[in-house]
């Protein structure tokens, strides 16, 4: 007979309490995560689904240090939590400078009809996009240019630490690493941040259709939604919703730019065509979650809304949008928009702005940083299987581990306070299994693999 038991160490293990565990026994809900009924855009892949353990491999690469050249910066150097996963900095730092433009916040990344990544769209879609900044010279240093190592040596150095040959073995059956697998595991972790319990949410929630007045508002920020939602016109509108759109707040995969035509090193940058949701622009308490645009050069929402009110000039590849009228019939636009917003108007909208911003975002731990302040990963728990055996009370217990690794079988009696463990090496195959003679009731197991980087 044989059942699956999914034992894992407490919180009240005895550890120290700044070690980090992993317990693959106990994953974060990550696949199934409670998504709005109105939310209906997902640019997820049929051949790369969010799963609990495939989305833990991504966590901990996400927020590894190994993966740059120096060890020094990790994809959450430039996306960190608390600010919706983007960066206070105008320009972030990386192995060898600082990046040409702005991080992006990666918040609701899925769920956006443009599934190109980049302000300027040049990654195809997310598993793409996850290993470019890797390749970067200046971000992670992997380019294989300019005295970088390439890619393949990175992938060469995860493959051999031995924390990993027990990740993947745990996610894709076998400890190879490769590039597809780490894309894979990265892009399921960032689909895997969302935000849906603003304001904006429950307004929405409980309101006969998204246009009415929502009773959670004030009267300010129903007035700054019914300006975002409104075209330009005699109404009094300023059409953001024609390319930010709800409920998502994502960007339409159509457009231009916007007008910000400046570079963070200089001269003039025209191909910037994506921009985040507009989801967690700011915190709680409506400051910031640093600057906006791709070169960073507005420092408030006030400053965002002031440019679209009055666009500087009709540049090549602006949103047409964005541009007035043609002088005449099949002409090019001379005039930039003006929207003629009123102080109060511009006000409103900031305020409404504000409305879209959650909590839990910023304090769930399934998106935070697996590793203790030292960057360092104590135990990784693994699922494991007992058999008993008929006629007697012994039992084998056996789980899937990486050939030759040393392992620990840990035992307690009341799951706070497990012993030191009896060594166990998995064989040719990466079986561990150890027969336990005696089943005591009250006495539970559980495999664990001990870093040693």
């Amino acid at each position: 007979m044989k059942k699956i038991i999914t034992i894992g160490l407490a919180a009240s293990v005895s550890l120290s309490a700044q070690e980090a565990i992993l317990d693959l026994t106990k994953l974060h809900s990550y696949s199934d995560q409670e998504v709005p009924d109105y939310i209906n855009r997902d640019n997820t892949p049929r051949n790369n689904p969010i799963t609990d353990i495939g989305a833990t491999l991504g966590r901990v690469l996400f927020y590894d240090k190994r993966l740059s050249k120096n060890s020094m910066v990790s994809c959450a150097s430039c996306h960190k939590q608390e600010e919706a996963f983007g960066d206070s900095a105008i320009a972030s730092v990386g192995v060898a400078g600082t990046t040409g433009r702005h991080s992006m916040r990666l918040v609701n990344a899925r769920f956006a009809n443009e599934d190109r990544f980049f302000w300027d769209e040049r990654a195809p879609n997310l598993e793409e996009q996850t290993t470019q900044p890797i390749q970067d010279h200046i971000e992670m240093g992997f380019s294989g240019a300019d005295g970088d190592p390439d890619l393949s040596a990175l992938v060469n150095r995860v493959s051999q630490i031995e924390l990993y040959q027990v990740l993947f073995t745990a996610v894709f059956g076998s400890e190879g690493v490769t590039e597809a697998r780490m894309q894979r595991a990265l892009a399921q972790f960032v689909r895997s941040i969302q935000s849906f319990d603003s304001r904006y949410d429950r307004g929405f929630a409980s309101a006969p259709n998204p246009n009415v007045d929502f009773t959670n508002f004030t009267a300010q920020e129903n007035l700054g939604k019914r300006i975002f939602m409104a075209p330009p016109g005699p109404g009094g509108g300023a059409g953001c919703a024609a390319c930010h759109q709800p409920p998502t707040f994502d960007i339409d995969p159509n457009s231009g730019h916007n007008g910000v035509t400046g570079s963070i090193g200089g001269g003039q940058d025209l191909t910037n065509r994506r921009s985040p949701s507009l989801r967690d622009l700011v915190d709680r308490n409506g400051s910031p979650h640093g600057p906006f645009m791709h070169d960073g050069s507005m420092d408030s929402l006030l400053e965002v809304v002031n440019h679209y009110n009055a666009i500087p000039a009709v540049t090549p590849g602006l949103d047409r949008r964005l541009a007035g009228p043609p002088p005449r019939p099949g002409g090019a636009p001379t005039q930039a928009q003006r929207l003629n917003l009123s102080e109060n108007e511009k006000g409103a909208l900031v305020d409404f702005l504000g409305t879209l911003t959650g909590s839990n975002l910023y304090r769930d731990e399934k998106w935070s940083s697996p590793f203790d302040e030292n960057h360092e990963l104590a135990y990784v728990v693994l699922p494991a299987e007992v058999q008993f055996s008929l006629g007697n009370e012994a039992m084998t217990l056996e789980a899937k581990g990486v050939p030759r690794v040393t392992y620990r079988l840990k035992s307690s009696v009341d799951l706070k306070t497990w012993d030191y463990g009896v060594e166990i090496e998995a064989d040719e195959n990466g079986l561990l299994s150890y027969e336990i003679p005696e089943l005591l009731k009250a006495k539970f197991f559980c495999f664990v693999y001990e870093t040693s980087e």
